[in-house]
C-alpha cells in the first residue's frame, strides 16, 4: 500500500465531472416536483431555476477563488482547514463523509433505478425491485471506481456527452413542437403558450419550495473538488472547471424546462413527469431511446458522486483524523485508490438508501413487514395501518435529497466569512464575492426552513447525533 493519490485527470475530465455530477437526475424528476410545488405556474418555476442557478454560480465562483490558493486532499475540506482551522475542517469533512454525499448518492441510485424500470414499463418507484436495483447500482458504481479510476473518468466524460443529448434535443425540438402544436383541434393557442398562460394559485411559499427543490438538481458541483489533488495543474484547471461547468448546467436546465413545457400540458407533466413530453415530441420508439439516455445520464451522475464518496474517509485519514486513520489513508498500489475508504463510503450509502425508502416514499417495502418487525421503524418514521395498507410519514422523516444539501450551504458561511481576511485578494474577490455567497447561502437556509418546516428539525436531531459520534474520533494531538 502507498499513501498518495497520483495526478490523473485533466481540465476536460474535471469540467465533465462538474457537469456530469450536476446534470443527470435532478432536472428530470425535480422538474415535475417544481411544477407541483408551483401548481403549474411556468414563469414562477423558471424564476426558481434562475435563482437556484445564480446561487450555484456565485458559490462556485467563491470556491474557485480559494481553489487557486489551496490544494491538499479534498478541496472543500482544504478550504475549510485553510480559512477556519483544523477543527472546523474535520467537522465539515465528517458531515460530508457520513451524511451529505452518502445521502445524495443513495438518492441518485434510486433515481437511476427508477428511470431504468420506466424503460420496461414499470412505473412504481417504491417497490422492493426498485430498492434492490438501487443497491445493485451502488455496488457496480463502487466496484468500477475502486478497481479502475481511469475507466471511471472515461465513463464520466462519455456519460456527460450522452446525458446532454436528451436535454439538448428536448430544449430545441420541444420548444419548436410547443409553438407549432395546438392544445387541441379546437384550441387557438399552442401548447407552450397555453402552459405559460396557465397561472396556478401560488405565492412566495411556492417560490421558496421550488428554489429548495432546485438545490438537489443543481447540487454536486462541490464534489468535483474532492479530486483536486488528482487534477493536473489543479490551481488553474479546477477553478475553470467549476465556473465553466456551472454556467453550462444553468443554461441547459432552463432551456430543458422550457422544452418540456412544449411537449405536454402542465396537468400531464405534473401527473406523469417528463416521460409524457418525450413520447409526445419524439414518438414511442424515439421517446424510449431518449428515456434510455436519461437512465444512462442518471448512472453517469451516480458515477461522479461515487468518485467523491470513495475518497471521503481518506481525506480525513490523510490528515490523521477520523476512524483508524492508519487504515483509511492506505492507497492500493495497483489501482491507486483508497480501497478501505471506499468500503465505508459504500456502507454509509447503503444506510441512507434504506432510510430514504422508508422515510421518503409511500413504499410497499415497509408494508411487507410484520407489525412486530417494523414497529421500531414505524414509531420513529411514521404510522402504518397493515390492514388498510396505509403508510403515513411521521416523526424523524425528512427529505434526504434536499435538507442535507441546504445544511452544507449553511456550513459554507464561515468559510466565505473568512475570505474577508484574505488581504492578498482584490476588493471584489475579498468583499463582494463572499458577501454575495453568504447572502445566497442564507437564502437557501431560510427557504428550506420555510418549505420543509419540521423536517429540518428532525434532520438536525439525527445529524447532531451523527456529528457527536464523529467528534469521538477527532484527535487534537494527531501530530
Amino acid at each position: 500500500m502507498e499513501n498518495k493519490l497520483n495526478k490523473k485527470f485533466g481540465l476536460i475530465t474535471a469540467t465533465c465531472m462538474v457537469v456530469g455530477i450536476v446534470i443527470g437526475s435532478g432536472i428530470f424528476f425535480k422538474a415535475q416536483t417544481i411544477l407541483k410545488i408551483t401548481n403549474g405556474n411556468m414563469p414562477l418555476g423558471i424564476l426558481a431555476w434562475i435563482i437556484g442557478g445564480l446561487i450555484m454560480i456565485i458559490c462556485s465562483y467563491a470556491f474557485s477563488i480559494l481553489a487557486r490558493k489551496y490544494t491538499k486532499v479534498n478541496g472543500l475540506v482544504d478550504y475549510a482547514e485553510a480559512t477556519c482551522g483544523e477543527k472546523y475542517a474535520y467537522i465539515l469533512g465528517w458531515f460530508i463523509t457520513s451524511i451529505y454525499i452518502p445521502c445524495i448518492t443513495s438518492v441518485l441510485a434510486w433515481v437511476s433505478a427508477r428511470y431504468t424500470l420506466v424503460i420496461f414499463g414499470l412505473n412504481d418507484p417504491t417497490t422492493g425491485l426498485c430498492l434492490a436495483l438501487s443497491a445493485l447500482y451502488l455496488i457496480i458504481s463502487y466496484t468500477i471506481n475502486s478497481l479502475s479510476p481511469i475507466i471511471a473518468g472515461k465513463i464520466q466524460i462519455t456519460a456527460t456527452v450522452l446525458k446532454l443529448i436528451p436535454i439538448v434535443l428536448m430544449a430545441i425540438v420541444g420548444t419548436i413542437y410547443g409553438f407549432i402544436v395546438k392544445v387541441s383541434d379546437v384550441a387557438t393557442a399552442s401548447i407552450l403558450v397555453s402552459n405559460f398562460n396557465t397561472i396556478g394559485n401560488s405565492g412566495i411559499s411556492s417560490l421558496f419550495g421550488a428554489i429548495v427543490a432546485t438545490a438537489f438538481a443543481y447540487e454536486g458541483w462541490i464534489i468535483a473538488t474532492t479530486i483536486n489533488s488528482e487534477i493536473e495543474d489543479e490551481k488553474k484547471n479546477l477553478p475553470k472547471a467549476l465556473i465553466l461547468g456551472s454556467i453550462i448546467v444553468v443554461v441547459a436546465y432552463i432551456a430543458y424546462y422550457i422544452g418540456v413545457a412544449g411537449g405536454a400540458s402542465v396537468e400531464s407533466l405534473m401527473e406523469d413527469g417528463a416521460t409524457t413530453a418525450f413520447k409526445n415530441v419524439f414518438g414511442n420508439v424515439c421517446g424510449t431511446i431518449l428515456n434510455v439516455l436519461i437512465a444512462v445520464s442518471c448512472l453517469g451522475t451516480l458515477n461522479g458522486l461515487m468518485i467523491g464518496n470513495i475518497r471521503n474517509m481518506y481525506s480525513l485519514a490523510a490528515r490523521g483524523q477520523g476512524i483508524k486513520p492508519e487504515i483509511f489513508k492506505e492507497v492500493d498500489k495497483e489501482t491507486n485508490m483508497p480501497t478501505n475508504s471506499g468500503v465505508i463510503g459504500l456502507m454509509f450509502c447503503a444506510i441512507w438508501l434504506f432510510y430514504f425508502f422508508i422515510a421518503n416514499l409511500d413504499t410497499v417495502l415497509i408494508k411487507t413487514y410484520s407489525a412486530d418487525t417494523a414497529n421500531w421503524i414505524i414509531r420513529l418514521l411514521g404510522t402504518l395501518d397493515l390492514e388498510a395498507g396505509v403508510y403515513t410519514v411521521g416523526w424523524f422523516a425528512f427529505d434526504s435529497s434536499e435538507i442535507p444539501i441546504v445544511t452544507l450551504y449553511a456550513m459554507y458561511i464561515p468559510i466565505f466569512a473568512k475570505m474577508f481576511s484574505l488581504t492578498e485578494l482584490s476588493k471584489i474577490k475579498r468583499f463582494v464575492v463572499p458577501t454575495l455567497a453568504i447572502l445566497s447561502s442564507l437564502f437557501m437556509v431560510l427557504a428550506a426552513i420555510y418549505s420543509h418546516k419540521w423536517g429540518v428539525l428532525y434532520f438536525i436531531i439525527i445529524a447532531v447525533i451523527i456529528m457527536c459520534i464523529g467528534q469521538r474520533f477527532y484527535r487534537k494531538d494527531k501530530k
